[in-house]
């Protein structure tokens, strides 16, 4: 019961993210659309950024551990490497809001505590990481070069599918397909 009412308090903070900035969202918002007492939130949550940013972080849990489940790891390297890249573009394309709040936590935490900042570089990394062990299996097939970094590698990728959810919007669908991404991940852009 405890777990429905913290996970109903990340759910319409999530929800709430959508149509307001931070700044302008309340704790007595949250605890109306959540359907508790304001004084229920302070049992799961510290305060209005605390709320925010756990329902931030807990997005790349649900994501990490939904690449873990769904990518075939014995298929081959471009295989799995497509399928990261749609079950990433479907889990922000079904939760929208959540990417805007993840976004907006990155944008600001340079501003925060070093220990939240350092919490959420952690929360961070564990994405990074799930998309690391695909590029190891990568490595080892032989269709990564093995010198590279594969935290470096997993990052280039997320900035690669962050660009495309960003900043493409208005670009035909071919030019900004997943299967074009991971051409231009794993061949470039050298002509043929």
């Amino acid at each position: 019961m405890q777990d429905d009412k913290r996970t109903a308090i990340m759910q319409a903070a999530e929800e709430l993210f959508t149509s307001r900035r931070l700044h302008e969202i309340t704790l007595d918002d949250v605890a109306r659309v959540a359907k508790v007492g304001k004084g229920t939130i302070y049992r799961y949550f510290k305060d209005k950024d605390d709320l925010f940013f756990k329902t931030a972080s807990d997005g790349f849990e649900q994501l990490c551990e939904l690449l873990r489940q769904t990518v075939p790891q014995h298929a081959d390297f471009g295989s799995q490497l497509l399928a990261v890249c749609r079950h990433i573009r479907e889990f922000f394309t079904k939760r929208r809001q959540l990417m805007r709040m993840m976004h907006s936590e990155e944008a600001r935490i340079d501003w925060c505590k070093s220990d939240l900042r350092q919490t959420w570089m952690d929360e961070r990394s564990k994405l990074v990481g799930a998309i690391g062990e695909i590029m190891d299996r990568g490595k080892a097939e032989g269709a990564v070069k093995t010198e590279l970094s594969s935290d470096v590698l997993s990052a280039l990728l997320l900035g690669m599918l962050r660009t495309t959810a960003r900043e493409l919007g208005n670009v035909p669908e071919p030019v900004r397909s997943l299967e074009t991404v991971v051409d231009i991940f794993l061949n470039g852009i050298k002509a043929a």
